[in-house]
């Protein structure tokens, strides 16, 4: 990165990957759940830079790398730049627990991207966080400090109530105001975040993990669970193993969220390329469209065609279709089994698709805290 651009950024401790919480505070203000804040310095503050208003958000995923450059709006805040590659950090770490030096350099080629975004549009302040892959991998630090001396990218490796908290920020806004309990969740390649918020959606300039009752992570997401049960040729008996493993996983959550599914007008709100695709898929989109996807409802019955032919269908149909691809091909069932041991935890008629999520939820905390955020729906 070139001398007159510096980015540091505070890493967050980490704590135990098994870690629960049940009724938590929000933790986004009493500073043990939040990095410090981050900036962007200059050696030669010219005039130009100063006037710039971009915020950028990264999160690098066990599957995929992401970024969104923002500025503060009249009601939100407005993309500038956005980038997403699948990069597979993550690949392996279903049998065993390090990071290969493919995977690393794939991703690192994808952050040299990400970093030069950033400088062409001058951001003024960002976060970067890496998540499950990086915090279960026992090369995860080596690989933060490589970045940090190839790239001179500081990576914060985010814990599992940041993440889970941070994904609820960012897509709490698609919350049916009526609803008087919702059940967010986020299918990731390496964990999938669940929370429970109760109450009707609060003022636009609130803070929706003030509503969150509970929240869980679990330690399995697409790529995990496809590389322990096979994601090229999925059987409809291999596929109830998934979603048995699952299942499994989300009795604790389930317990303690069991009256959610009873409060009035309760939905399900996903974010993940696991459910954008399904919307995507029941559409009939020729090519992915976040526009007609971002916000859409679909009934128990719908979610129910487009994975039963998904199920149906062989490796080389699901890389065909325009909104999986060769690249998530053999991903999309593990994610569909995963969706599949929510529905049945937590039955309900609607899903609300979210097309957002922790990139989102982090321009907003820093747009909060900068005194800039004036509310309302991203993009």
């Amino acid at each position: 990165m070139p001398k007159d651009f510096s980015l540091t950024v505070k890493a967050d401790a980490t704590t135990d990957v098994r870690d629960r919480r049940a009724d938590p505070s929000s933790g986004a203000e009493d500073g043990s759940s939040w990095p410090s804040r981050q900036s962007m310095t200059w050696g030669r503050r010219d005039a130009r830079r100063r006037a710039s208003r971009s915020y950028a958000a990264l999160d690098l995923g066990t599957n995929n790398c992401r970024l969104l450059i923002a500025e503060p709006a009249h009601y939100g805040f407005r993309v500038t730049d956005a980038f997403s590659r699948i990069v597979r950090l993550g690949e392996g770490l279903g049998l065993g627990n390090a990071l290969s030096e493919d995977a690393i350099e794939r991703t690192i080629d994808a952050l040299r991207v990400c970093r030069d975004k950033m400088i062409a549009k001058e951001v003024i302040r960002a976060r970067l966080v890496a998540t499950e892959a990086c915090r279960l991998a026992e090369n995860g630090a080596s690989f933060i400090e490589r970045v940090r001396s190839d790239l001179d990218l500081d990576l914060e490796i985010v814990d599992r109530k940041t993440e889970a908290y941070l994904a609820v920020t960012g897509c709490a806004a698609l919350a049916d105001p009526k609803a008087q309990s919702v059940v967010i969740f986020d299918i990731g390649g390496g964990s999938t975040e669940i929370a429970w918020l109760d109450g009707q959606a609060p003022h636009a300039f609130a803070d929706p993990c003030k509503r969150i009752r509970a929240w869980d992570s679990l330690p399995v997401g697409v790529v995990t669970l496809a590389e322990r049960h096979g994601g090229v040729h999925v059987t409809p008996e291999s596929f109830e193993g998934m979603v048995e493993e699952v299942s499994e996983l989300l009795t604790d959550f389930s317990l303690v969220a069991a009256e959610a599914g009873r409060a009035r007008n309760f939905h399900l709100l996903g974010t993940s390329g696991t459910v954008t695709t399904v919307g995507g898929i029941h559409l009939g989109l020729a090519r992915y469209d976040r526009r007609k996807v971002d916000g859409m409802w679909m009934r128990n019955g719908e979610i129910s065609t487009v994975m039963n032919r998904l199920l149906h269908s062989n490796f080389q149909q699901r890389a065909e279709n325009p909104c999986i691809g060769r690249e998530r091909a053999d991903l999309v069932l593990a994610g569909c089994a995963i969706l599949e041991a929510i529905r049945r935890a937590f039955p309900s008629d609607r899903l609300r698709i979210a097309d957002r999520g922790l990139r989102e939820g982090i321009l907003m905390k820093m747009m909060r805290e900068d005194s800039v955020w004036r509310g309302g729906s991203q993009r």
